[in-house]
């Protein structure tokens, strides 16, 4: 399930561009950067839960998919490989991170992005979501706000989907179980937006 900015094309049209790209035609790849920079962005921002870290990774995820793209073959999607990419890149950044941070108890607010008002229910889901360990965001991400299926999550995360499907239902539980706690969502609102 191929995922594009408006305009963008659809899958065949990024695998012809990518396919320009392996050829040599490096101005191609800025249509790929268009793309997906704007999806590569918020998720790397939601893993990371820095907004510089996040723009950081980002760089560092099209620089490495430039580099390694003769590597891609039509097995996958590309948005699906692209996301592998960007999580294991996500991931060695949060063991760098906290290699630094051990000594440090208290962890930075996270900054709001500027151009991007958040609403009640916004922050609410940002919140849930910064409660969970990396990989659990990661898979709440791809299956809620990508709209992965847990196929080619699985892909993604190197993973086999039955093993995902039972992932996603205990951390759907759990922040069922934490608004709950915190007197937010009702067990069959949360169902339904499911």
């Amino acid at each position: 399930m191929e995922r594009f900015s408006p305009g963008a094309g659809g899958p065949d049209d990024i695998e012809a561009v990518v396919e320009k790209v392996k050829s040599g035609d490096k101005q191609s790849y800025a249509v790929i950067i268009r793309a997906f920079e704007h999806q590569m962005y918020t998720y790397c921002y939601y893993i990371l839960k820095n907004r510089e870290e996040a723009e950081d990774a980002l760089q560092d995820i099209f620089i490495k998919v430039y580099q390694s793209i003769t590597k891609y073959n039509r097995q996958v999607s590309f948005s699906s490989w692209l996301y592998k990419v960007a999580y294991y890149h996500c991931l060695d950044q949060l063991r760098k991170k906290s290699r630094r941070k051990k000594l440090i108890d208290d962890q930075k607010e996270m900054q709001p992005l500027d151009d991007y008002r958040q609403t009640n229910a916004e922050r609410a889901a940002e919140e849930l979501l910064m409660n969970l360990k990396p990989e659990e965001r990661h898979l709440m991400l791809l299956k809620v706000v990508e709209q992965y299926s847990f196929e080619e999550i699985a892909e993604i995360m190197d993973s086999k989907p039955a093993t995902l499907r039972k992932k996603y239902e205990r951390i759907r539980k759990k922040l069922i179980q934490q608004k709950r706690k915190e007197g937010g969502l009702t067990h069959e609102r949360m169902v339904r937006s499911n």
